[in-house]
């Protein structure tokens, strides 16, 4: 398939981890800033093969991860309410809050309904305008633009029966947030490339020159990754700090304008929590008063505000510090063990996009650990990248 099977290519794999590991004169320290790159990275063996000359580290890059508790309690008490409809995407209803999470609530009655897009709780709401609809929305700026399109939506229509209890983070001030923090260690970026397809990467050409780091957007596929990795290793040894993009075919540096027009009409800048983070200024969006009457918050009088998170929920599970970089899941006592993604203690093991869930799911001996580069799964480690094990 065109723009995919070249990016899977082995042979172009293991000359570019070859490239690497002659370029590297020194351990460079990377975070990754997407969940879907985190399970590429551990899929195809690139941690793996890399280890010695790049350290990979996993940053916040699941939405529903970074998620605060205190969203999830405040998201199972709306759906215990009579006559409500709560609708979210089906990862974030496995999530833990503090007293449990949405798919505990629907086994105890509540109408919990899993959705693939914000729009669809709006037709939820239009097919029964008896009931209240709400939509947990949660996510960076790649859902945004969808959810806006569902507000917009229903203010045209009418449907007042609809609204939503905002999560929607930003990824560029978690990024800031991670270089600012006194146990940094990050020392290049792989972008999310998904996110930049909305946003573009013109904002990241400050945050490189004011922390001295290359950023680097990328996309999914192996050899995507590693030409990323490439860049950075060359910036970081020549002793330059700039934004590159290699991910063209998806991603322009202004990013998709239309996208952003209706997300800027509906939402505006907040400073809002993460878990794992706390509150990270400018690090999220709120609905702009001209919509108002789409909060839920403030039309079922919700009090707790979106600068009230905690770091983590549960004392069993390091969430925070697996979500900062500050740990490897492998690292937790309790993976593979107490948690699981059948019995998960925390989001990054709930979660498809999880690194806890990614290093589960690809750890030696399972099958999926020897996926391969443009074949199926089942065949030899070796194939992963190309990379002889």
């Amino acid at each position: 398939m065109k723009y995919v099977d070249e990016f899977r290519d082995p042979q172009a794999a293991q000359r570019l981890v070859e490239e690497i590991r002659r370029l590297a004169t020194r351990p460079w320290v990377l975070m990754e800033v997407c969940g879907g790159q985190t399970h590429g990275l551990l899929r195809y063996g690139i941690e793996e093969s890399l280890g010695g000359a790049v350290e990979l580290i996993h940053g916040p890059g699941c939405p529903v991860c970074v998620t605060p508790a205190e969203d999830i309690d405040q998201a199972c008490v709306l759906a215990s309410r009579p006559g409500i409809i709560l609708a979210s995407f089906g990862d974030m209803l496995r999530v833990p809050g503090h007293n449990g999470s949405l798919l505990e609530a629907r086994a105890r009655g509540a109408d919990v309904r899993p959705v693939y897009s914000p729009v669809d709780a709006v037709r939820i709401a239009q097919a029964q305008p008896d009931r209240e609809v709400v939509f947990f929305a949660v996510g960076f700026e790649t859902t945004t633009p969808a959810t806006a399109l569902a507000v917009l939506q229903a203010a045209e229509a009418g449907t007042d029966n609809f609204s939503l209890l905002d999560a929607h983070v930003r990824v560029l001030p978690a990024m800031e947030a991670v270089l600012a923090a006194p146990e940094n260690r990050v020392q290049g970026f792989l972008a999310a490339g998904h996110v930049c397809t909305v946003t573009g990467f013109e904002e990241y050409h400050e945050l490189a020159s004011r922390f001295g780091v290359p950023i680097v957007v990328t996309g999914f596929e192996p050899v995507d990754l590693l030409e990323g990795i490439r860049d950075c290793i060359r910036q970081l040894e020549a002793g330059t700090a700039t934004v590159t993009n290699h991910y063209a075919r998806s991603v322009r540096p202004g990013g998709n304008t239309a996208a952003q027009g209706i997300v800027n009409q509906v939402y505006e800048v907040a400073d809002v929590a993460w878990r794992g983070f706390g509150v990270i200024p400018a690090g999220g969006l709120r609905l702009r008063p001209k919509y108002q009457h789409y909060d839920a918050r403030h039309r079922y009088q919700i009090t707790a505000s979106r600068t009230s998170g905690s770091d983590t929920h549960i004392d069993e599970c390091p969430a925070a510090k697996v979500l900062a970089g500050r740990m490897k899941p492998p690292e937790c006592p309790q993976f593979g063990t107490a948690c699981t993604p059948t019995t998960p203690l925390g989001a990054p093991m709930v979660s498809s996009e999880g690194a806890c869930a990614a290093y589960f799911r690809y750890r030696p001996g399972t099958a999926e650990a020897h996926g391969t580069v443009g074949t199926e799964a089942g065949a030899q480690p070796e194939d992963r990248t190309g990379v002889k094990h």
